[in-house]
């Protein structure tokens, strides 16, 4: 296993990821199975990697007030509470429907990063119902596939009419609950390789710092958006290409 490879890998994916606070793991857990990493060893792997750099990047949010925590809270304790029902599922589901579950999970986030174009937020909309089944959603396949769940919970977000600068910050701090949550399942079952961890770990905080930094303050949300949409795309088709 080449340690420093997978570093780099870790550090570049970080900063773009963290740019939209989606966590990334979404393309970090697939590029580790193409390396020949364990898929069973690769999700926690994604996951310790969105913890520490969703933290980072949520202290960064906090440090310069870009964070509502209430905004996100409903969604924070669903998602935080389903990750671990997710990551303990994906013992007994086999690997190929694992990836075809997580194709059309990626192929769902690029399509809404891209595409959509978000609308006016409805005054009477249900924070808490809303904020319940999307943290619900994204947090049982963030932990089967070792992904946080951010892919889903930004898009959705976004389609219901929030800005996508706040939607980017609330989930960081929620993926970071849910990706630490399915983490330490995943550590209780046993599936982890410490070596690995340790060499990921700096280059994972940095990175969500970098890109929390960039995101507020180098780009635009339209542009993040579509930069991370194209991104998972390909991660898809390379993806569709393994299950075929």
């Amino acid at each position: 296993m080449n340690y420093p490879e997978l570093a780099l890998i870790s550090l570049i994916l970080s900063i773009v990821f963290s740019i939209g606070g989606v966590g990334s793991a979404i393309a970090i857990v697939p590029t580790m199975t193409w390396l020949g990493v364990p898929l069973m060893t690769a999700k926690p792997t994604g996951l310790f990697i969105n913890t520490l750099s969703m933290l980072s990047a949520t202290l960064k949010n906090l440090k310069h007030g870009k964070l509502d925590h209430r905004f996100g809270l409903p969604i924070l304790l669903v998602a935080t509470a389903m990750a671990p029902v997710g990551a303990y599922a994906g013992k007994f589901i086999p690997k190929v429907y694992v990836l075809w579950v997580f194709l059309g999970f990626l192929l769902y986030s690029g399509t809404m990063m891209i595409f959509f174009k978000p609308r006016r937020r409805p005054k009477d909309g249900n924070h808490i119902v809303e904020g319940s089944i999307i943290g619900g959603i994204a947090g049982f396949l963030g932990g089967l596939l070792g992904v946080g769940g951010g892919g889903i919970i930004s898009p959705a977000l976004i389609m219901l009419g929030y800005e996508p600068k706040k939607v980017a910050s609330t989930t960081a701090l929620v993926v970071f609950f849910s990706s630490l949550s399915g983490f330490l399942t995943y550590w209780g079952m046993g599936a982890l390789d410490w070596m690995l961890l340790l060499w990921v770990s700096i280059p994972a905080i940095a990175g969500g710092w970098i890109g929390t930094h960039l995101m507020h303050f180098k780009m635009s949300s339209d542009d993040v958006k579509k930069v991370i949409g194209v991104i998972i795309y390909l991660i898809a088709l390379k993806t569709l290409a393994n299950v075929l």
